[in-house]
């Protein structure tokens, strides 16, 4: 059975890898001879001294929680294999976009995987030493995506490591695979034991006695011991007898699975001390300063991440993680321990009381990214249970907003990320259509009635951010109420944030939001309109997009399949409508229930006469064909619709039907396949 408090250590692990990430991101790379120099001793948050920004795209954050969802995609099956998880990789992948550091072949250990598996060669042996070479199988990437896989399998070392080995060989083998089953026995370990050194005792015992890590863990342990609270003294020693000079590689897994370890001990069950060792020893800062992060944030739970400095406010729960699943790419802590608290509940057999909307605030200091607008905004206890708590104290009768991001806050934070390897690519995750459904509660101290809305922030044509809101609701102090607004047409522009807001009240007082969510259908009408944020809205899996072109969406695909993306993975019965214009292509069309690259439904039109309805899931299932030829240059209606396990589709009148029911929900798609094609509008509908 699940200990009591699995959910929350779950949470804290989330969120102590995300500090960890966050703290070490601005300097990875560097020695400790230049950190300590230009930084001093790593205490705190110090990308303000870089002018870099604090919440960043990050390969250790987007891809520790982007590839454990191979769980949930393969039906939480226990016996999930290599090469599914290898298959998972492909499907939320884009090359040279999302998640990986797209370093090259040879060079970058995750990308030469990912070009291994992409031509047909799947895991283990896509990240065999025998593929790949002794080097290159041995960096560090098999240890920075494991944790995940320890969380959803608490107090059971050994099932975790064997979780952590068939992830870690999709891309790397050897010594690499040893450190990932260490981390994810300890982590798994640390739900229950509090002992540092039963922790290691735990790991180690995974891993061959005559492993290079299981020989080095045990130095470390005796270097501690000797050097007792002098951290410094043990990590020279690592250094002369494990360093960078002694492996090949950009960032091999033995030195930095060292630093943990070194860390680990030297840290003394102190969550900040830790990290502060970890990031000031240098070498690759946040993949280290993540996993410890995640393991201390387990063994020590909240309590121990608060004890010292607030590392939780700066960033408010929030985390980028932008993959092919083209609505996910801004979540937060308490969203992704949901997701891994699941999986956990699935595999124990046991059923998960979850929450029933995307924001809840269930977890202790947890504000999903919320943040307040003239108003204070916090987690607390309110009258219905843990909640959101606004404060405000509005004499002159301003309007008070508490939001949070659903989509890219501007322009420049877009471009700045796609300056730097890790683009922030995302479709909002609510549109027009959709309900947006609220929770509230205003306190007893609240002086005087108020009136409360549900707001949106939207860009409109000049790329700024407006308010708009619905009608509001009188609420007198101690009344609580159930708000819903169905978000109305903002002529396709993006919807970049979603709250509750306090209209023109002239009091003080505190409002309490319980909870916040959405359902529905979108109804919404994309094309070109003014402004810049209109086209991001829309995941890039093709290999060429260029909005300059005459044409709202002009798609060129040199190999293979791609993918224009939008929507998210709560879209469930719709339909979906566009012109196609085929300039060349094998074949081409639009895409329901998209789940990624590699997971939907596709009405397609192919280059040898043929209308399909067909099922990307593991292959190309073709659900219905009929007869139909393709005429390039010749611009199509196509229309899809799914509900139910119904799917429907037409292409200028011509009408196919079939009945599946291994996708439930996704975004849409427009889909081509080797060559060019062009669409002006798109238009989703509820069925």
């Amino acid at each position: 059975m699940l200990q009591q408090d699995y959910e929350e250590r779950v949470y804290a692990g989330v969120v102590g890898k995300i500090i960890g990430v966050y703290l070490g991101r601005p300097f990875e790379g560097w020695t400790n001879d230049r950190i300590e120099r230009e930084l001093g001793e790593i205490d705190y948050y110090v990308h303000d001294k870089l002018d870099v920004p604090l919440i960043v795209t990050d390969d250790d954050i987007s891809g520790t929680f982007t590839f454990v969802r191979a769980f949930e995609d393969y039906g939480f099956d226990p016996q999930l294999t290599p090469a599914q998880i290898g298959r998972t990789w492909l499907n939320y992948l884009i090359e040279n976009r999302t998640i990986l550091w797209w370093g090259g072949l040879g060079n970058s250990t995750e990308h030469t995987a990912y070009m291994r598996l992409a031509r047909g060669i799947e895991a283990p042996e896509s990240g065999s030493m025998a593929r790949n070479g002794k080097v290159v199988a041995e960096q560090i990437g098999a240890q920075i995506f494991i944790d995940g896989w320890a969380m959803i399998a608490p107090n059971d070392p050994e099932r975790a490591a064997d979780f952590a080995q068939r992830a870690a060989r999709v891309s790397h083998d050897g010594e690499a695979v040893y450190g990932a089953q260490v981390l994810a026995a300890m982590e798994s370990a640390a739900f229950s034991e509090r002992d540092t050194n039963r922790l290691i005792d735990i790991g180690v015992s995974q891993i061959p006695d005559s492993s290079v890590l299981y020989r080095m863990i045990g130095d470390i342990r005796d270097w501690h011991a000797a050097h007792g609270d002098d951290w410094r003294a043990t990590f020279e020693k690592i250094k002369e007898n494990y360093g960078y000079d002694k492996y090949g590689g950009n960032c091999h897994m033995v030195p930095n699975h060292g630093l943990i370890i070194h860390s680990l001990l030297h840290g003394n069950d102190d969550f900040q001390r830790a990290l502060k060792i970890v990031n000031t020893s240098g070498w690759d800062t946040d993949c280290n300063s993540g996993n410890l992060g995640c393991l201390l944030g387990i063994q020590l739970g909240l309590d121990g991440i608060d004890a010292g400095v607030d590392f939780r406010t700066p960033f408010s729960d929030i985390c980028y993680l932008p993959s092919a699943d083209s609505g996910g790419g801004v979540s937060d802590a308490a969203t992704e321990a949901v997701r891994i608290t699941r999986m956990g509940h699935e595999l124990a057999g046991e059923a998960y009381d979850a929450p029933a909307s995307r924001y809840h605030f269930r977890y202790p200091g947890s504000v999903q990214g919320f943040t307040g607008s003239e108003c204070l905004v916090r987690n607390e206890v309110g009258p219905n249970g843990r909640c959101l708590g606004i404060h405000f104290d509005n004499p002159d009768g301003k309007s008070i907003r508490a939001t949070t991001g659903t989509f890219l806050d501007s322009v420049e934070t877009a471009k700045y990320f796609e300056g730097r390897g890790y683009a922030l690519m995302s479709s909002p995750m609510v549109t027009s259509g959709q309900t947006v459904t609220a929770k509230v509660a205003l306190a007893h101290n609240t002086s005087d009635l108020v009136e409360v809305a549900i707001c949106i922030r939207v860009f409109n044509g000049e790329d700024q951010l407006v308010t708009l809101r619905d009608s509001a609701t009188a609420l007198s102090p101690g009344e609580t109420a159930e708000l819903e607004w169905t978000i109305p047409d903002v002529d396709g522009y993006p919807v970049a944030a979603v709250g509750v807001e306090v209209v023109a009240a002239t009091t003080s007082g505190t409002l309490y939001l319980d909870e916040l969510g959405w359902f529905g259908a979108p109804d919404v009408t994309l094309t070109r309109i003014p402004g810049r944020m209109w086209h991001r809205a829309w995941v890039n899996g093709v290999d060429q997009y260029f909005p300059r072109w005459p044409e709202s969406f002009r798609l060129i695909q040199n190999t293979g399949t791609g993918l224009l993306l939008y929507g998210t993975r709560d879209w469930r019965d719709y339909r979906v409508k566009a012109d196609v214009t085929p300039h060349l292509v094998r074949r081409t069309g639009l895409a329901a229930r998209v789940q990624g690259m590699k997971r939907y439904y596709g009405l397609l039109l192919t280059d040898d006469g043929k209308l399909q309805l067909v099922r990307e899931l593991d292959g190309t299932t073709v659900l219905a064909e009929l007869h139909c030829d393709l005429e390039l240059y010749h611009t199509y209606t196509f229309e899809l619709a799914v509900e139910g396990k119904r799917i429907s589709g037409s292409v200028d009148g011509l009408s196919i039907t079939a009945e599946d029911d291994a996708l439930s929900s996704g975004g849409i798609g427009l889909v081509v396949d080797e060559g060019r094609t062009a669409s002006q509008k798109v238009v989703i509908s509820p069925t």
